[in-house]
């Protein structure tokens, strides 16, 4: 827990849980926006756009992070619907970076 955060059961109400949650949404944002720049990265790399989706890659990805979930305490199904939304946005994400760096180049 960082020091900065509460733990859970030591909030006394839902005013200072709400809070709490908001932090944690802050740094999700946060890193969910490294995260962006990163697949903005991959469109870059990529030379084709048929290899933006990779149903292998996705798979592992979501092996992965379940397996992090259950290291973690989050629950699995949390987890991997989380992610698979994740990686279909983030997907469609790419395309559109991907798309942008092919009209930009013609």
């Amino acid at each position: 827990m960082p020091p900065d955060l509460a733990p859970p059961e030591a909030c006394r109400s839902m005013t200072e849980l709400r809070a709490a949650i908001d932090v944690l949404d802050t740094r999700l944002v946060a890193m969910l926006a490294l995260r962006q720049t990163y697949i903005e990265r991959a469109a870059v790399l990529k030379s084709e756009r048929g290899s933006v989706r990779d149903a292998a890659r996705v798979e592992q990805v979501v092996s992965n992070v379940v397996a992090a979930a259950a290291q973690a305490g989050l629950s699995a199904t949390i987890a991997e619907a989380v992610w698979r939304a994740l990686i279909e946005a983030s997907i469609a994400h790419e395309y559109e970076a991907f798309d942008a760096k092919t009209s930009t180049a013609t």
